[in-house]
């Protein structure tokens, strides 16, 4: 986005990625559909960045959702708004809105040159790239490049397998930018104790539909959210646990472990749920009994055969109480390199309103190498592709500047 912007400005523009082909994470996110933005009121779709609001707020302004959708179809892509508000291209495609896009930079002038890796800047201040000959036998070649600008466009520590390693992070620190710690966000959590066998062999990997999940973090506030989620080997994922994934993170690091309630039936009230596991169910199972009175069965009853003990699973009371409160202990995130995507990075108080380093004139930042995380749904596309428009604008401004300064 930023090398479009500037090469609209009569800039000639080098792209350069350490992978041998573009865009890598960019196709991963159309696996599954590609979500590319969301259709609600701008405020609501603003309230999704959390802390870093005010930093997102004037680069969503300058390239809002609606705007992307436009630019979309100006590369013939057309796109629709599913059931949820979210947004995706007519086919749920990335590839083939990525070969116009790049088709459109080429046709524009912009040189793309795949498997350079950034490696920071020699004494004199050009940059240093290391270039794969394709596998062939030494070690890297290393070339140098003079550039009047630079837009850095690194990603975050997520999926390192396509090209976001986080590798950047020391090279930008040993000249001075202050850079957050990447952590994992949009990511999984793993149980205390783990799953047994019996639980992991059979449902890893199934969601959990419908249920409603309540925590209470570090400060206090009490989170409740309805959706779904999915067991994992290890614990718990899916698209409820991405939404609280932040606050879930930051509440883990601060208290090590932290108790989250899911309530497996919450269309009901709990004085129903104990009316109707307290009827008695003469020779029929525990199991049939809880489907045809509570609707729980499947998923469900196995989660409450590992979390309770038998004197529980024999008390209506208890057993009801825990339909509408079942608690699981989280103890860690997933790994980094395992999350959808990484919260961390170049802080926003060391960049101009332009996303132009305080410290370094002439070097801009963009996309989620920047401190900022958003939930899945279209967000994190969204602001990556509003931030590459502003800070390919912000170069583009000072191009201008400096030639006019020079001439």
């Amino acid at each position: 986005m930023a090398a479009e912007t500037l090469a609209q400005g009569g800039m000639q523009v080098d792209v350069f990625d350490a992978m041998p082909s573009l865009g890598r994470k960019f196709l991963l996110a159309g696996v599954g559909g590609m979500n590319i933005t969301h259709s609600e009121p701008f405020e609501v779709f603003l309230s999704r960045y959390g802390a870093r609001i005010d930093s997102i707020r004037p680069l969503l302004e300058i390239f809002p959702p609606d705007t992307l959708r436009a630019w979309i179809h100006a590369l013939g892509v057309e796109t629709f708004v599913g059931s949820s508000g979210r947004v995706f291209p007519k086919d749920m495609k990335a590839a083939p809105l990525l070969r116009a896009w790049l088709h459109r930079l080429r046709e524009a002038g912009v040189r793309l040159h795949v498997r350079h890796r950034w490696l920071g800047w020699n004494a004199s201040g050009a940059l240093r790239f290391g270039v794969d000959q394709n596998g062939a036998d030494a070690s890297p070649a290393e070339t140098i490049v003079q550039a009047d600008v630079v837009v850095l466009a690194l990603g975050g520590g997520s999926w390192s397998k396509l090209g976001s390693d986080g590798a950047w992070v020391p090279l930008l620190a040993q000249q001075g930018v202050e850079v957050a710690p990447l952590l994992p966000s949009n990511c999984g959590f793993d149980v205390a104790g783990g799953w047994s066998e019996h639980l992991r062999k059979r449902f890893a990997g199934q969601p959990l539909k419908t249920v409603t999940l309540h925590f209470v973090d570090a400060s206090g506030h009490a989170h409740v959210r309805k959706g779904e989620l999915m067991l994992s080997d290890t614990g718990v994922e899916g698209s409820l646990m991405y939404a609280l994934s932040a606050p879930l993170r930051d509440t883990l690091a601060a208290q090590g472990a932290v108790t989250i309630g899911l309530d497996l039936a919450p269309d009901k009230s709990l004085e129903r749920v104990i009316a109707e596991v307290a009827h008695p169910r003469g020779a029929r199972s525990l199991s049939s009994h809880l489907q045809s009175r509570a609707g729980i069965k499947g998923i469900k009853m196995a989660l409450l055969r590992e979390v309770l003990s038998a004197d529980q699973l024999n008390d209506p009371v208890k057993l009801a109480n825990a339909i509408k409160f079942l608690p699981l202990e989280l103890v860690s995130t997933r790994p980094l390199d395992e999350a959808i995507s990484s919260a961390g990075g170049v802080r926003f108080e060391a960049l101009d309103e332009t996303l132009m380093l305080r410290s370094m004139p002439g070097v801009f930042c963009a996309g989620e190498m920047l401190d900022w995380e958003a939930p899945t749904g279209g967000y994190l596309l969204t602001a990556c592709f509003a931030s590459g428009r502003v800070a390919g604008q912000g170069a583009l401004d000072y191009l201008n500047k400096h030639h006019a300064a020079t001439d």
